[in-house]
Order: structure tokens, then sequence, then C-alpha cells
């Protein structure tokens, strides 16, 4: 015998479609990998019908579910092979992937070349998120998940051009980064239950004391393809000053600089709501 990994992919605004069946199974004990693409508003010039703005809260809320919403390939390779390692085993959980087929170039990842610290950005990438840019003395931190690393990195290029120094975090999973959150909040029986699967899928704190150390307590701007919900509880870790940007309707047409324009989650809108923060 061999085991079979289930793993289906489908446009990501058909995964609410599929949610009833598919939790159900989760909660009856069955393991898989949902793969929703493309996902967002960035499939915009192919018309509006198929956007999804709900489904990274689906991906947070969903018990038994780690979900992944990885801007680069390099951390699509990372998440998915994590994901079947929590297949087929007590105590696994199933996996949902968001990704996009917007290109996205490669090289603003940066990959680490030296081995060891290769590996550590794989265990952060895993764990829910990683800085992608730091500074010694930072004035405002961009929080950035998936298709959206592009106009958060120019962004930061832009604010480093006035003189303001940002950091950057890609966020790879907001639920593995709530669940740390919150198993630092409660410290139950339950939640260190939990953590049992593992570090990664138990929501361990150490991804939130090494991407949101206390040294990073500036300003936050928070952007996603996405609900601008998602990823709001990011700020209460160091209790900062924080705007949120995200998409809240859906069903625009045209092509992507425009669409992300008309929902204020472009270049210009980031470093707008990054000044805002650091003078509020």
């Amino acid at each position: 015998m061999e085991p079979l990994f289930s793993i289906g992919v489908m446009y990501d605004p058909f995964v609410n479609r599929a949610l009833e069946p598919w939790t159900f199974g989760i909660y009856a004990g069955g393991q898989s990998i949902l793969v929703g693409t493309p996902s967002g508003v960035t499939l915009a010039p192919e018309g509006g019908a198929h956007q999804s703005i709900t489904t990274p809260s689906t991906g947070i809320e969903v018990p038994g579910l780690v979900t992944y919403e990885p801007a680069f390939a390099q951390d699509v390779e990372w998440s998915l092979l994590h994901a079947m390692s929590l297949m087929g085993r007590p105590g696994g959980e199933s996996a949902y992937l968001r990704l996009s087929t917007r290109g996205v170039d490669q090289s603003m990842a940066r990959v680490p070349a030296d081995p060891a610290a290769r590996e550590r950005r794989r265990q952060q990438v895993v764990a829910g998120a990683y800085r992608l840019r730091t500074s010694t003395r930072p004035v405002v931190q961009l929080v950035g998940m998936g298709a959206l690393m592009t106009e958060v990195l120019a962004a930061a290029d832009r604010l480093a051009e006035m003189g303001i120094e940002a950091e950057v975090v890609c966020v790879t999973s907001p639920g593995l980064l709530y669940r740390a959150l919150r198993s630092g909040q409660l410290r139950s029986p339950a939640m260190e239950s939990v953590g049992s699967v593992g570090s990664a899928a138990g929501g361990s704190g150490w991804i939130l004391d090494q991407v949101f150390p206390a040294s990073s307590a500036v300003p936050m701007v928070t952007v996603l393809d996405g609900h601008p919900h998602t990823l709001s509880f990011l700020a209460t870790i160091n209790q900062v000053e924080h705007v949120a940007l995200g998409v809240s309707t859906f069903g625009q047409s045209g092509d992507i600089d425009d669409v992300y324009r008309y929902h204020g989650i472009d270049t210009e809108s980031i470093v707008f709501a990054a000044l805002d923060a650091v003078r509020s």
C-alpha cells in the first residue's frame, strides 16, 4: 500500500461553495489539500464574477485547517511540502493554499544562499511569516501577503526615497499567526494539546517573537488582496497604530493597476497609508 494525497484545485471563490462538505469531512477526520487559484481581484482582467475577498477569513476560521497564501515560488514549495507532511497521520490537518496566477519577480524573495539561513527562512515560511526587509531604526512596518508583495516592496522603496525607513514582513499564513497569538493569550491545556501537532501547526509563539519583536513596535500597514480585517489582529501583538488595506467589495473589471487603485491597494495607496500611520 502507498499513501494517497488528496489535492484538489479550483477557482478560489468556489472554495466557499465547497465549504460545507469539505469542513464536515475535516470534522469527520478526513485530510486533504485544497488549492484556490486564481484568487482575489487580481484576476480582474478576466471579469468581475470570479473575484474572491472572504476566503482568507475562511482559511483562518475553519478548525483543523492550515492555510497558506505564499507570494513566491519557493514559499509555495515549502508550504505545500509541509502541508503534505501533516496529512495521513493522527493529529494531522488539512490545508488550503490560496494562490494567484499573477507573475511576481522571484528575485524579490531574497532567498538566503547560506544553508543555515535558508533553513531558518523555511521554518518561518511554514510557521506563518518572515521579515523580508529589516531596519535598525524602522519608522513604519509594511506587512503584505500573496500577490500584493510587489506593491508592498515598491512602497518601501518609495518611502526610502523620502527618508522613511520601512521594515517589510511577508505573511505566508495568517491563520498560523493568529493561532500563535491566541496560544500566547490563553495558555490553556487545550491550546497546549493543539501544539502537539508541531510548532507551525500548533501556533507556537516563537514566530511572533522573531517576526514581530518589540523592537519593531512601530506603526503598521497591512495589505492583501482580500478583506482588510484578515491581518488586522497583527497590530495587537505590540499594540501599535495600524492602517488596514484590502478589498471589501468586488466585481470591477479592468487591468490590475486600475483595479488595485480603485480598491486602494496599489503602491501609492500603501505609501499614503504609511504616511498617515506615522503621523497619527
